[in-house]
């Protein structure tokens, strides 16, 4: 056997036994709590500390600072499983590695990274990520809150909304205006603890679906940090957040991903059960061609999902591929959990079956990180540049 069937073989069992853990994880920790969580919109921080020791949360960060030092394909494997079964917790896994985490790494000093990354990556403490104001969705230029310097100190005020983890977060990545409203350079990445005087939780969003991830403004009143909590140069912040979410992206391509698969495995798992007419209802062409064109659209999917980690993991630009993969994977997730509900008819309108959760679940991927129409946006102007 020559070497590189070996490596790619490693790499395969590699893959498997990470995928197999996720898996198990899933099964025995997250699926029987499902929808006691989601009825009580109940954030479980115990299940995030377990899923830090199994290292699910600091999949892609060297093990020099306590990470698993894995790929974007490991990566979108143990996202992909968890949201199988519950993608509210596929979701808080996929933003305290994609965004908090991976911006300390991506942009902190060594000094930063050895303060903040260990605790992250084994659970001790649960990151969030500010950067979404009221009002300023899609505008991110157009943020209120701000950051002024006073000797080598910074003082924050404003409000983040939509925050993954804003209230129970332990640390955040945040991003603050130091310059004028609309300029790229005018922004800037600060890490702030839970603790700081002036940094504190605001409302608590009643949502739709990802009912268990838990979702709440950050609220900075003359919170005042030190200059050593800044990220990179001054007026860095907003570079430094467009390219967390070309990453980011990914992150919820295989949360999309998950929700898509775990839809359609009920579904045929269900067709194949459910009996009308004399026969199981996957008999039926009407029934089966829904069910091809679902697995049809998640392959499609998951193959532009892994040439964006592959592409990735080599360094390379992967704006255009994870803007692709994420509105590809993202229309295909709230289209085949809606099928899914349609099969299953008047059952899938139930909560004694899953995929009205799914289907609940499944919006928050269209909007989540960039809507639908800031990908094709973000694909357009890269298709017509020249």
């Amino acid at each position: 056997m020559d070497t590189l069937s070996t490596v790619v073989m490693g790499q395969e069992t590699e893959l498997k036994l990470i995928t197999d853990a996720a898996k198990d994880f899933a099964q025995k920790r997250i699926k029987p709590n499902i929808m006691d969580w989601d009825e009580a919109q109940y954030f479980p921080t115990e299940v995030m500390q377990e899923a830090g020791a199994l290292g699910f949360l600091g999949l892609l960060i060297p093990a020099h600072y306590g990470g698993s030092g894995l790929g974007y394909h490991e990566y979108v494997a143990v996202i992909e499983e968890i949201s199988k079964v519950d993608p509210s917790i596929g979701l808080s896994i996929a933003a305290h590695n994609s965004l908090c985490t991976n911006h300390i790494y991506q942009f902190g000093s060594e000094e930063q990274r050895l303060k903040w990354l260990p605790k992250l990556t084994s659970g001790e403490w649960i990151g969030a990520w500010g950067l979404t104001e009221h009002n300023t969705g899609s505008d991110a230029k157009g943020m209120h809150t701000t950051a002024r310097q006073e000797g080598e100190e910074w003082v924050l005020n404003g409000t983040k909304n939509f925050i993954t983890h804003g209230k129970s977060g332990d640390v955040a990545v945040v991003i603050a205006r130091n310059g004028e409203k609309g300029d790229n350079r005018g922004m800037t990445a600060f890490v702030v603890e839970r603790g700081t005087p002036g940094f504190g939780a605001g409302k608590k969003e009643n949502k739709l679906g990802m009912r268990a991830s838990e979702t709440a403004e950050m609220v900075f009143d003359n919170c005042r940090i030190p200059d050593a909590n800044r990220l990179g140069p001054v007026g860095d912040g907003f570079i430094q957040s467009m390219k967390i979410l070309d990453g980011g992206r990914i992150s919820i391509a295989a949360l999309s991903l998950g929700i898509a698969k775990g839809a359609y495995e009920a579904s045929v798992k269900y067709s194949k059960e459910r009996h009308q007419f004399g026969q199981a209802i996957s008999k039926f062409q009407a029934i089966s061609f829904k069910l091809a064109d679902m697995a049809t659209e998640i392959e499609a999917a998951s193959l532009l999902t892994h040439k964006a980690s592959e592409l990735k993991n080599q360094g390379k630009n992967v704006t255009t591929i994870g803007a692709m993969a994420k509105y590809k994977a993202s229309e295909v997730c709230v289209s085949v959990a809606n099928e899914a509900v349609q099969i299953h008819g008047g059952y899938g309108f139930t909560k004694d079956f899953p995929v009205e959760k799914f289907l609940r679940d499944s919006k928050l991927c269209t909007i989540g990180e960039g809507t639908s129409e800031i990908q094709k946006l973000v694909i357009a102007r890269k298709i017509l540049e020249d």
